[in-house]
């Protein structure tokens, strides 16, 4: 009771500083505008910030975001534990869960960002979904940011969310053992910090540390099911464009690509959703693969027909080529088919590993009049 007053005691001079005073009544005016600002003011200082997945500045940017995150965790629990009681750090503890939720909406921004870049959305809907649901509701749940499990499961999120693709971009090795490893890295991570907090807590006891942890790795255990199902983005992968081309052709550092002209109507048209063949014709599939510099992976081009009989995509060909990274609009590449049947057509863009990191759909049909006008264009 006495540590209760003295806390009181405390915050009450302080709040009659002229400065401290202001901007209490300043934060206390606009209170309920506090969520939206963070909102905002997360995204807009990703707009200056985020670049590309593999630069070390952005990923130091992330990395000191997620130190910062631990450490205010760390302050807001030793707060509530009565552990602090200097003056001039007791009298913000209403600031720091806003500084919490600023920092969380931050990284999670970023990783929206980077993660929908590595979407296949039929296959990858459920995490580009679950980092939607965080990032929005990140935004109403400040007086839960002092509850410890539920920091320890947020921080954890977020610390995984980074590592998956922080440690291939460092190490330059992309594969599932990597991705094992970069979850066990951040489940030590942020364990480190909750073990931390508990040792030197006076109210909560290792039972309740042992409690936190598990309900960490269970969020752990199942993020893992995530990937092997294929439900994560393969980032630092990514899909910059693809398409299919009558002809595919490099000329020097660029592509010549042909497709057939649009109408009038179709301006934007840069490649065939719907293929007029004739007899003697190849068709082309052209690729762009983002991957971080000196990043080396084998990409497949998994073509598949369906078949009506039997209501399933059959795999006609799986034709692959290796990947250089570094380049910003993505490692080109292409694969093509001769003695093509007409139908419904899709090409999976995998990595070696079976990763989907896209999907182009075209629907093949034979052409009915004299061959169709191309359109070239460059990239």
């Amino acid at each position: 009771m006495t540590q209760i007053m003295n806390k009181k005691s405390i915050t009450t001079t302080l709040l009659n500083k002229p400065l401290i005073k202001k901007t209490s009544e300043l934060y206390s005016r606009h209170k309920r505008w506090a969520p939206l600002l963070s909102f905002t003011g997360g995204f807009a200082l990703d707009a200056f910030t985020l670049n590309r997945i593999d630069l070390l500045r952005d990923n130091l940017i992330m990395l000191s975001y997620l130190l910062l995150l631990g450490f205010l965790i760390v302050l807001v629990n030793f707060i509530n534990d009565n552990r602090i009681q200097n003056e001039k750090v007791v009298c913000f503890a209403e600031w720091y869960p806003l500084g919490i939720q600023f920092l969380l909406g931050g990284l999670f921004s970023k990783y929206l960002i980077f993660y929908f870049q590595s979407a296949a959305l039929s296959k990858n809907w459920v995490f580009i979904l679950l980092l939607i649901i965080v990032l929005v509701g990140n935004e109403f749940i400040k007086d839960k940011l002092t509850n410890l499990k539920f920091q320890g499961v947020l921080y954890f999120l977020a610390s995984f969310s980074f590592f998956i693709f922080a440690v291939p971009v460092l190490i330059k090795i992309m594969n599932a053992l990597v991705f094992v490893f970069s979850g066990l890295l951040s489940l030590v991570f942020v364990s480190t910090t909750i073990y931390f907090i508990f040792k030197n807590s006076k109210s909560m006891s290792m039972n309740d540390f042992r409690k936190t942890m598990a309900l960490i790795s269970g969020v752990f255990l199942v993020l893992n099911l995530f990937y092997f199902l294929n439900w994560i983005p393969p980032v630092p992968l990514s899909l910059k464009e693809g398409g299919i081309y009558h002809h595919v052709h490099r000329t020097g550092e660029r592509y010549e690509l042909r497709f057939e002209k649009g109408k009038w109507y179709q301006p934007l048209k840069h490649s065939d959703q719907t293929f007029h063949y004739t007899e003697g014709d190849t068709v082309f599939c052209f690729t762009a693969v983002f991957a971080p510099t000196q990043l080396e992976k084998r990409i497949v081009h998994q073509w598949q027909l369906w078949n009506e009989k039997r209501d399933e995509w059959l795999t006609s060909d799986r034709l692959g080529f290796r990947i250089h990274g570094g380049r910003d609009g993505g490692y080109r590449g292409y694969t093509f088919k001769k003695n093509i049947q007409p139908g419904k057509w899709r090409v999976d863009v995998r990595t070696e590993d079976d990763l989907l990191l896209g999907r182009i759909s075209f629907l093949l049909v034979p052409a009915e009049n004299a061959r169709p006008k191309l359109k070239t264009i460059y990239k």
